[in-house]
């Protein structure tokens, strides 16, 4: 199984031929998730090169982007200076499953970010940093046994390598962790795109949950 640890993140965002075009847009939960909140605090986890982010600063949040990689946080920080948004966006790096970052946040959003403690430990983590009343939106990739799991953050394919399933989460786990006192899932479900990275067809199999911290 892979190792999604630090080295394999720079090694997955250092820039390549192949992965020059890596400026994708926002995915298309985000905008859905989040219309109905009043804004606030955001933070991105696992933000990579910064789609999240930026959008939610366009919104009107204040952000904090988090990620383990230096060349993905390099990549973001030029991504939100082009938007003139650099002072409305933090960027930490950071490991997130061992970060204590002493604050919460009003949303936290976590886009296809995998860790080497696995999925649903890692959503735990990030549980933990929503503030009271506060929303937490996750988006992972749901693979099917029998098939190559289908892609990679944002699109970009083959980051899983022969071991798609490691990076994985079904929408049941994700919503048996929230059945519990103090939370509440306002949204959960499987849903089947196409993006087309460096003009090239992938197929996304994504698992959706968003859930609220009672106040």
């Amino acid at each position: 199984m892979p190792d999604f640890d630090k080295t394999y993140w720079e090694e997955h965002w250092a820039p390549t031929p192949a992965n020059a075009e890596r400026d994708l847009p926002v995915h298309p939960y985000l905008p859905t998730e989040t219309s109905q909140l009043s804004g606030g605090t955001a933070l991105d986890a696992g933000c990579g090169t910064g789609a999240e982010a930026v959008w939610l600063a366009e919104q009107g949040w204040l952000v904090t982007g988090a990620d383990i990689s230096a060349t993905a946080l390099e990549a973001a920080g030029h991504r939100a200076e082009r938007a003139g948004l650099g002072d409305r966006i933090e960027w930490v790096e950071t490991d997130l499953t061992q970060w204590e970052p002493g604050r919460s946040w009003d949303l936290v959003v976590t886009s296809y970010a995998h860790s080497e403690i696995g999925q649903l430990l890692l959503y735990r983590q990030l549980a933990s940093l929503v503030a009271p009343s506060g929303t937490l939106l996750i988006v992972g990739h749901l693979h099917e046994p029998g098939t190559n799991g289908g892609s990679s953050t944002h699109g970009d394919p083959g980051h899983h390598g022969a071991h798609p399933e490691a990076a994985s989460v079904t929408r049941d786990a994700i919503t048996q962790m929230f059945d519990v006192p103090g939370w509440a899932i306002d949204a959960s479900y499987e849903n089947v795109r196409a993006v087309r990275p460096g003009g090239r067809p992938v197929q996304l199999r994504d698992v959706v949950v968003r859930a609220h911290r009672n106040g």
